[in-house]
């Protein structure tokens, strides 16, 4: 299935093409070729900024991974309906409309899912 780079730091020089082989390599080790992947790299303050969002971690990591599930894909739709997140006006907005999204399959599914921009701004 596809696989998916974004450079968005410029501390390390990254070699997408070399990347991308090697990514390939380790999915066909590992028998997860059938899944999609996004490889998205960004620098220290990014990540330490994530993993607090995501992790409460104040604290840079070395990877965060977040599998394809009912976060995930609300976030996605509320893009596609054209929800944005690139002021805190719009952040509101499309924060609640996931959370209405969200706090509706958690009550159906008895999960405890939260938007994926939380703390965003």
């Amino acid at each position: 299935m596809s696989l998916s780079l974004r450079n968005l730091q410029r501390a390390v020089p990254l070699r997408r093409a070399l990347l991308r082989q090697r990514l390939q390599a380790v999915r066909g080790a590992l028998g997860v070729r059938a899944f999609d992947l996004g490889v998205v790299c960004v620098d220290n303050r990014k990540i330490q900024q994530m993993n607090r969002i995501y992790r409460d971690q104040d604290t840079p990591t070395d990877v965060l991974s977040f599998p394809f599930h009912e976060v995930t894909a609300t976030h996605g739709l509320c893009h596609l309906l054209g929800f944005t997140h690139s002021t805190e006006a719009e952040w509101q907005k499309m924060y609640q409309k996931e959370k209405q999204v969200l706090q509706e399959l958690n009550k159906h599914m008895g999960t405890r899912l939260q938007p994926l921009s939380r703390g965003l701004f």
